[in-house]
């Protein structure tokens, strides 16, 4: 059958390589696994031999009817629909419990998947999935590394993410240009943890990575935070003055938007007064 690029469809071939990816799951006795992009099924019958259900979420209409034809209902379940359009809650609802999701991302849209992921977090226990290696190497980057940024940390708050193993293109048919890289998302979402508001923290991780080779104090000041806060909030959370947020933990980075949300608040009864006062 041919493939179609438009989907950006590159089908695993490398069976050693599908065993690790279901084994990467753990026990799946009595679990439901969502697979996503099952694409012609290599993943998906290995997936089949583990576990108790397996719902594959297939935008291709044929790829779903000839999956529907290779597994028993009682088995399989496709969803024929666009990823971003499913609701995971009510997937987990309906066995209830959380769900384990695998997927071969396409690499096209690989960011909006990983953050309907984060979105759905309540509904998910953990992840195996493939993306393409560069980005994999974003995932998992820590505080230092040139790969860490805003993806690191929007990833990595709302679980523990480990790699894996990466692919040559050799492993799929038709080849990539890229190797592909798998990594594993454990879900388990730190915000509550780091005492920080989870909407407003990632906007916040957003305004400090807006220009990486700018200093974390300039980003400040460029989303607007006051100059007079931005030196006394890096030294309450022990961030030198000239620091790159590249360079910034995630802890690090919850502990100066507390301090930045305290000196917000104390300067709102001062700037109410001097209201009422003109």
């Amino acid at each position: 059958m041919p493939n179609k690029p438009r989907l950006g469809q590159n089908f695993l071939r490398d069976t050693p390589a599908i065993e690790r990816i279901a084994n990467a799951l753990g026990d799946l006795g009595g679990e439901t696994v969502v697979e996503i992009g099952p694409g012609q099924g290599a993943i998906t019958g290995a997936l089949a031999a583990r576990a108790a259900h397996v719902i594959a979420i297939e935008l291709d209409a044929i790829l779903a009817g000839q999956l529907r034809a290779m597994f028993p209902p009682d088995r399989l379940t496709v969803i024929e629909a666009d990823v971003l359009e499913v609701d995971f809650a009510a997937i987990a609802a309906k066995t209830g419990k959380r769900v384990a999701i695998v997927g071969n991302l396409p690499y096209y849209i690989t960011s909006p998947i990983l953050l309907k992921l984060a979105g759905s977090h309540a509904a998910l226990d953990r992840a195996v999935l493939m993306v393409q290696r560069e980005v994999a190497d974003r995932i998992v980057a820590g505080p230092g590394s040139r790969d860490y940024g805003l993806l690191s940390v929007s990833v990595q708050m709302y679980g523990r993410v480990e790699r894996l193993f990466t692919l040559p293109p050799s492993a799929f048919s038709p080849p990539p240009d890229v190797h592909s890289t798998v990594f594993r998302w454990r879900f388990a979402p730190r915000f509550a943890e780091l005492g920080v508001e989870e909407e407003a923290f990632l906007q916040f991780a957003r305004q400090v990575f807006a220009q990486k080779r700018k200093t974390l104090a300039n980003n400040l000041r460029a989303a607007g935070f006051s100059p007079e806060a931005i030196p006394s909030a890096l030294a309450v959370a022990s961030i030198p003055p000239q620091a790159r947020a590249e360079a910034i933990s995630i802890e690090e980075l919850a502990r100066l938007w507390i301090s930045l949300e305290k000196e917000r608040a104390a300067s709102l009864p001062e700037a109410a007064s001097l209201d009422e006062k003109g």
